[in-house]
C-alpha cells in the first residue's frame, strides 16, 4: 500500500518552496541544477547535482523520486546522474545555499551519503539498494519554533554538513533534503524536498559505513517524524536511521 502524503500535491508543486541553488565545496562555488533553466538550454549545462522536479515537493514515500527528486514517469525516476563531481577532502564542510525558504514550511534538514562505484557516480543509480548512511540531521530545538530549516528562511544563510573524516576515499553521492511539516489537520503527512550531488572525496580514511538504508524504504508514511503536527509543542524525532559517526 502506498502512503500518499499530500492531498494538495498539484497545488503544492506550483507554489514557491525551494531547492539548493548553489554550494561551496572544497573552496569552490558550484551552481546546482536549475530546474527552470537547464532543461531549456542547449547544450544543457554540466553540473555536479542531479536533476530535480522544481521547487515543489515529493509527497509519496514509496516513489523513487524520494531519493534525489524528479518526477516519476512510467516507473522511472525523473532524476538521473550528473556529469561532474566536486572534489572535497574528508573532514571538510560543505555549504549548501537554498533559494529563500518559506516560513510556513518548518521542518528538519537531513543529509545522507552513499558510496558510488570506483568508476564514479556519473553512471550510477542506487535504485532500491540499501546504500545510504545519514551524516547530519537538524530537527526541532526542544518545543520551540526553531527548526533545522529556520536559518534558511533568512537570505544569505546556508545549510551545512561535514564529510566524515574517516571515510574511505572515492566517489560519493550526497542526498540532502528538507522535510516540510504541517498540521496533521492540513496534510496527512509531510512534504519532501530532496536533491543529490556528487563528490570525489580524498583523504586517508579507511571506513566504509554499514547499517545502510534504501530510498524509498527508509521512511514510512506512518513514521512519527512524518505524521507529526508541527503546530503542537511536543518533541520531534527526525525519521530514518541514526547519524553515522566515525
Amino acid at each position: 500500500m502506498k502512503y500518499l502524503l499530500g492531498t494538495l500535491g498539484l497545488a503544492a508543486a506550483v507554489a514557491a518552496h525551494g531547492y539548493v541553488d548553489n554550494a561551496t565545496i572544497g573552496g569552490q562555488v558550484y551552481t546546482f541544477y536549475q530546474p527552470y533553466q537547464d532543461p531549456y538550454m542547449s547544450p544543457v549545462p554540466q553540473r555536479i547535482s542531479r536533476p530535480i522536479q522544481g521547487n515543489g515537493p515529493v509527497t509519496d514515500v514509496t516513489l523513487s523520486d524520494l531519493q534525489c527528486g524528479g518526477y516519476t514517469a512510467g516507473g522511472i525516476s525523473g532524476s538521473s546522474p550528473a556529469a561532474l563531481h566536486a572534489a572535497a577532502a574528508a573532514g571538510s564542510e560543505v555549504q549548501l545555499r537554498w533559494t529563500l525558504w518559506p516560513d510556513s514550511h518548518v521542518g528538519p534538514v537531513v543529509t545522507y551519503m552513499a558510496r558510488c562505484p570506483d568508476a564514479g557516480c556519473n553512471s550510477y543509480m542506487p535504485g532500491t539498494a540499501a546504500v545510504w548512511f545519514k551524516v547530519k540531521q537538524e530537527g526541532r530545538t526542544g518545543t520551540s519554533n526553531t527548526w533545522g530549516d529556520t536559518p534558511l528562511m533568512t537570505a544569505g544563510h546556508a545549510a551545512t554538513y561535514t564529510i566524515p573524516n574517516c571515510l574511505k576515499p572515492g566517489y560519493y553521492l550526497v542526498r540532502h533534503e528538507i522535510i516540510a511539516l504541517h498540521s496533521a489537520y492540513e496534510y496527512p503527512g509531510a512534504q519532501f524536498y530532496p536533491g543529490c550531488h556528487q563528490l570525489k572525496v580524498s583523504g586517508s580514511g579507511t571506513t566504509t559505513p554499514s547499517s545502510l538504508v534504501a530510498f524509498p524504504g527508509a521512511y514510512k508514511g506512518s513514521d512519527a517524524g512524518i505524521t507529526y503536527d508541527a503546530y503542537k509543542a511536543t518533541t520531534y524525532t527526525v525519521p530514518g536511521p541514526a547519524v553515522f559517526t566515525c
